[in-house]
């Protein structure tokens, strides 16, 4: 059960996350010159979610929202309306895959998928999950469609730096062909990366971010080895410094935090909810 109805929400700072969010919204339109359908994921890690409830509710009724941490992002989907829809972009542990994919009804995409492994434990916990589902909906006499399946996204590292989490560029078809023919439960969405953020501030608008192109290319490839048009797999590239650049290279998913919610709190002084909603500025 959620309390949202308990939760407190700050007027003023309402108001500043919903201008945050619309000023972003602007931003994306602006470098949406090929007017493709692009997917703003707020990122809200280590925010409360007074805040996330903030800009869920009308009149923003904001959709979707990512986290990094696992148990966080339980925490939180355990407070805040079914209706919205969770993105796991962090690092993801073998282990959490199956518990993270079975514990969230609306878990809407994991972004991060960088081994068969983890595959297979996401595959796991949503198999599970719709299992339950099915047999409560049999007792309701109810059909369940295909929309029960997990969007997940395969990380590839473009930058090639070995603190970036992701799969090599050549081995990313190899992956997506596992999901494909090997998890019915999932359903492979498209492709992701952080990409280096040397690259980033060295692009210019005459020239192109070398990890976005490199994404393009693995779509490309991915595309033609699984026998399906480019356009079923989805980019998602770009963050609060880079997200237009991404767009205008053809992502359809950014993800863009600080720049909606403001600068984070230290990992130990974040709290996943407020129990007073005090005045920010």
């Amino acid at each position: 059960m959620s309390d949202q109805t308990e939760m407190q929400i700050n007027p003023t700072r309402a108001k500043h996350l919903a201008e945050n969010l619309s000023h972003v919204a602007n931003q994306i339109k602006s470098a949406n010159t090929a007017n493709r359908n692009v997917r703003l994921i707020a990122v809200s890690k280590l925010k409360p979610a007074n805040d996330i409830l903030a800009l869920h509710q009308s009149p923003t009724s904001h959709l979707h929202f990512g986290e990094n941490y696992s148990q966080e992002l339980l925490e939180k989907a355990s407070l805040l309306p079914r209706s919205i829809h969770w993105h796991f972009i962090g690092a993801l542990q073998t282990n959490k895959c199956r518990p993270l994919a079975e514990s969230i009804p609306n878990l809407f995409s994991v972004s991060s998928v960088d081994s068969a492994k983890k595959a297979d434990g996401l595959e796991k916990g949503r198999a599970k999950l719709v299992a339950e589902k099915k047999k409560e909906q049999q007792q309701q006499q109810q059909e369940m469609g295909d929309d029960q399946k997990l969007r997940v996204l395969v990380q590839v590292n473009t930058s090639g730096e070995a603190e970036k989490s992701g799969v090599e560029p050549s081995d990313a078809p190899a992956l997506c062909q596992h999901i494909m023919t090997s998890c019915p439960h999932l359903q492979l969405g498209g492709l992701m990366t952080i990409g280096a953020i040397a690259r980033s501030k060295a692009t210019t608008p005459e020239t192109e971010n070398e990890d976005f192109e490199q994404l393009r290319k693995v779509r490309d490839a991915v595309a033609t080895q699984l026998g399906i048009e480019e356009e079923e797999l989805e980019l998602s590239m770009g963050m609060s410094s880079d997200f237009e650049a991404a767009i205008k290279q053809g992502s359809t998913e950014v993800r863009v935090g600080t720049t909606i919610f403001g600068e984070r709190p230290a990992r130990g002084d974040a709290k996943v909810k407020e129990d007073v909603a005090e005045e920010k500025k």
